[in-house]
Order: structure tokens, then sequence, then C-alpha cells
């Protein structure tokens, strides 16, 4: 299966969307522009030592979103007209125009995620994501469908196009995982980018990893429950018991073992219980009524 997204065989050029401008074309390529898609504004010149660091790191930004937002640079020392009419009094000062109007701005150097953060938010206001949202829903489609070599290779497209797409990442993940193949989950999860590494698509989809992995090695559980009806304190019966009922898809009763092993002793074994819990509730989706129930009852323990 090819994935082929909106414009994937006409891709624009850097040149369409990160342009030099001067007071002769400022409205076109500025003003007008924008009623399209926002358009950033860099005021810089030649001899600005932070401008020189501060250029290249939002044109980077404005590339990767492949034309959602488009970029305009100013040369101050030339275009003096433009720089006044805008109060520009210091470089670097970088403006964000949309539907004609200045949106947002910002003076001087700032951290590269504030650059990210800041034109992120300018591409969103575009509303044209180059038909990455429905590529999303079809793979999580194809998930739940059970086509994981289908959801592998739509998941792997998106990430060609947008390598930080943490629900990208998190449903590569799975769809691995879906597939028997957790060496690949696990690999691809090493793989996952900084800023995607601590979003909740991702680590919902380590929990499953976590889960699977220790389904791997889960013992028999009619043995398991008989080692906890005979032996009703052994902590470590009943977490082993836990993972296997997991492992055969009870995920609620594992929930009910791990509430019960939790209100024997929170701190035996540094809270594995608790730890657990945690790990099941981050696996799933939080809406899921399983989730919010042993969420509400775990918290009850806590607070009691």
């Amino acid at each position: 299966m090819t994935m082929i997204f909106d414009g994937a065989d006409a891709a624009p050029k850097t040149g369409d969307f990160i342009k030099d401008v001067t007071e002769a074309d400022f409205m076109a390529e500025v003003i007008d522009a924008s009623m399209q898609v926002p358009v950033i504004v860099d005021f810089w010149a030649p001899w600005c030592g932070p401008c020189k660091t501060l250029g290249p790191q939002l044109e980077a930004e404005v590339t990767r979103h492949k034309g959602r937002v488009k970029m305009a640079k100013v040369n101050v020392d030339e275009n003096q007209m433009i720089a006044g009419q805008l109060r520009v009094q210091s470089i670097p000062t970088v403006y964000a125009f949309y539907q004609g109007q200045p949106v947002d701005a910002f003076q001087g150097a700032v951290p590269q995620s504030q650059i990210k953060q800041f034109v992120d938010k300018l591409a969103a206001l575009s509303g044209d994501d180059g038909g990455l949202a429905d590529a999303l829903a079809a793979a999580e489609a194809m998930l739940d469908e059970g086509a994981h070599g289908d959801a592998v290779e739509t998941f792997s497209a998106i990430i060609g196009e947008e390598p930080e797409n943490a629900e990208a990442w998190g449903g590569l993940i799975r769809a691995h995982l879906g597939a028997g193949d957790a060496a690949a989950a696990a690999s691809t999860l090493q793989q996952v980018p900084q800023a995607a590494a601590g979003s909740a698509p991702v680590e919902a989809a380590r929990a499953q990893l976590q889960l699977a992995q220790q389904a791997e090695s889960a013992g028999p559980l009619s043995d398991l429950q008989a080692r906890v009806e005979a032996d009703p304190d052994d902590q470590q019966a009943r977490l082993d018991y836990a993972q296997a009922l997991h492992a055969a898809g009870r995920v609620e009763e594992a929930v009910n073992v791990l509430l019960d092993s939790f209100r024997r002793d929170r701190d035996w074994n540094d809270g594995a219980a608790k730890a657990q819990l945690l790990t099941i509730f981050d696996s799933l989706k939080p809406t899921d009524p399983v989730a919010q129930k042993g969420r509400r009852r775990l918290s009850s323990m806590i607070f009691a």
C-alpha cells in the first residue's frame, strides 16, 4: 500500500515560501500573501550577529511546514521605510501577519523551542495540514480493523512528512505491537525525536510496549491464581498474577488484583503495585471506563 498525501507529487520548493522581500513587493509577498497563509517577516541586517542564528532557525521551522506558513526576509538597511512603518527599533525583530494584519511578534534572540512553538501556532492558523489529519484517522482505522501492516506503512509515511508528529510515532509503535513485533516497537520507541518523546501518544505506546514485554514471560494463570489463594500476603504472586491476567486480555481483573495489592501494602517493592496500575492506565485511552474507574479507586486509597 502506498500513501500519497495531497500535493505530495508536486511538493513546493523552499523558494516558494521563503523569500527576500523589499519595499517594492512587501504588499504582494506579505499583506496579500497572508490572506492565504500566515507570513512571518524577519527583520535583519548583515551586521547583526543574533540575526545570523535566528534567521536559519526560522527558515528551518518554516521549511518543515512545507508551505503552511511563509517567510519574508527584510534587510532593514535596504528597506528602512518598512522598518519605520512597523516601528522596528532593534533587530532581530519578527512579525507574523495573517489575513492582512499583524497577529504576533517577538524581538531578539529566543530559544529554538520558542521558535518552533511560534511557527507551529501560525501554521495551525492556515487550517491546511496537507492531509495528515485524514491520514492519521485512516491509520487508526487500519489498526482497529487489524490491518497492522498497512497501519505501519501509513504512520511511517506521516512521519516522513512530519518527523515530530507524536500521534504518528505512538501509532507506529502500537501498529508494530498489534502485528506481534515487540522488537520493532522497542526499536521505533528509541527513534522517537526528543520533541515527541514525552507526549501522551508516545507515553501510551510506551506503556503498551512495557505490558507486551511483560506478557512474554507471564506464567500460567491457574498456577498463579493458586499461589495467591494459598498465601494472600504473597505480593509477588499477586503482581505476577495481575501481569498474567493482563496478558490474557482480562484487564479489569488485573486492575482489581493490583488495587487489592496496593490496599494490602502500598509500599511493597517500592510501590510496584501502583507503578503497574499507572502503566495499565497510561496504556488505555483516557476515556476508557476501566482506566477511569481504576484511577478513581486508586486516588481514593491514596488520599484516604
